[in-house]
């Protein structure tokens, strides 16, 4: 187990090329299940959800190799093995094995998810399409079990706009007989990219993007080579970071459309931005001013975004008011900023932040990826040195995070924890 501990106030600049993105990968990958040949997927993020999502397409027989960014993945002799404890339980994304499993084989057994707590999540939308598919859906031992005579086509609203249901839905419903509809599906561009895939392995599929998708069952899928799209909650990450100790720095890889709600606060801020094809540079920042946030589903802010968006607005002069409308629960890294000397405050959904303040280096922990994010940020802004616990969830989302923020001219490292840190982890 490590930690990693950054010496703040280094203003950072450079260029920094942004990575695969994770929210695609992870149903990327388990997409590949559905096809009858081998699928190669290009410029994927060396991150620990990968590696997890391949060590368990292993497990149910997969041919699997990953190497510089690009793996490829022959499922043809793969089986419908239980996967109900193991690494399932260390993946919030393992549940998109549920859908593909569902599509190629008429049954699943998959363990209730794991990955960052962020208070309920429940998968009760992914339940409800799966049965209108025809699957008879069970909660036994911990396990979610999932058996059908054959899928069948049909209309499906989602109750509320769910990335992860819409994306599981797709999967189950590609080898369907007959058509598909979902309605109120979200819009996020992962989705677009899951559809872009499951297109070009031979699936029928219009309406990726908007809220009615349409699917039209195929008997077969075939393998391919598709591109993921760049990670706009990396390129958000140091599109922030920038504002908050940047002196110029241009983020490379990006597509800049994704961006659009979170450029526009920035802007509202102060933040001087310009966007390219696919590059965006972010101009030294001067003097802040305080924004009021609220994430919503896309296009609107993204709660991934959120909890490093508060580490910036400790900057920011005035009084800002951050609402999650979508995770109740992700305002863990509140108390965390508060031992760096913010003026913050959780009100319900919202978090009420004072600024400017100078943070101050401290031992803290990330509860989360994101919250892992915000303390990032604000370890580079804070005077001293800052030291984060519970790096793992960091390790989730963000790849190279060290040599890429190093390469922008940070002092940040990594070091092994002691063995009273590690009782006191193991202990909390």
């Amino acid at each position: 187990m490590e930690k990693l501990k950054i010496a703040g106030g280094y203003p950072l600049k450079g260029t920094v090329r942004i990575s695969g993105a994770k929210n695609s990968a992870v149903a990327l990958i388990p997409a590949t299940i559905l096809a009858d040949s081998p699928v190669t997927i290009e410029g994927l993020p060396d991150i620990s959800d990968v590696q997890i999502l391949k060590a368990l397409l292993e497990e149910i027989g997969g041919k699997v190799e990953f190497a510089n960014n690009e793996m490829t993945v022959d499922p043809s002799s793969m089986i419908s093995m239980p996967l109900p404890n193991g690494k399932v339980k260390k993946l919030r994304a393992s549940y998109y094995l549920m859908g593909a499993m569902l599509g190629r084989f008429n049954k699943a057994v998959i363990g209730l998810p794991g990955g960052c707590y962020l208070g309920p999540r429940p998968i009760d939308q992914h339940i409800k399409g799966f049965e209108a598919l025809g699957a008879k859906v069970t909660n036994e031992q911990g396990a979610i079990y999932l058996r059908a005579d054959e899928l069948k086509g049909a209309r499906i609203y989602l109750d509320v706009v769910s990335v992860g249901a819409t994306i599981n839905i797709m999967l189950a419903a590609v080898r369907a007989k007959g058509r598909t509809i979902i309605e109120n599906a979200a819009k996020e561009p992962e989705i677009i990219d899951v559809a872009t895939l499951l297109t070009n392995m031979g699936a029928k599929i219009k309406g990726a993007g908007t809220d009615v998708i349409r699917i039209d069952g195929v008997d077969r899928l075939h393998g391919c080579r598709h591109t993921i799209i760049p990670d706009r909650i990396e390129a958000g990450t140091y599109l922030i970071l920038g504002a908050a100790v940047g002196e110029g720095i241009l983020i490379d890889n990006v597509i800049p459309n994704h961006l659009e709600s979170l450029i526009a606060k920035l802007r509202e801020m102060g933040v001087q931005i310009e966007s390219g094809d696919d590059q965006v540079f972010v101009a030294p920042a001067e003097k802040l001013k305080a924004v009021d946030i609220k994430t919503l589903v896309y296009p609107g802010f993204p709660t991934d975004l959120q909890q490093p968006f508060t580490s910036l607005l400790t900057k920011a002069e005035g009084t800002s008011v951050v609402t999650d409308t979508i995770y109740s629960a992700r305002f863990k890294h509140i108390d965390e900023l508060r031992r760096m000397n913010a003026n913050i405050k959780v009100e319900g959904r919202s978090a009420i932040v004072n600024g400017p303040v100078r943070l101050q280096g401290a031992k803290v922990k990330a509860s989360d990826l994101r919250a892992g994010a915000a303390l990032v940020i604000a370890g580079l802004m804070a005077e001293g040195i800052t030291e984060i616990t519970g790096i793992e969830h960091i390790d989730r989302g963000y790849s190279h995070l060290v040599e890429k923020l190093n390469g922008l001219g940070a002092t940040v490292w990594r070091e092994d924890l002691s063995q009273e840190e590690k009782e006191q982890m193991e202990n909390a």
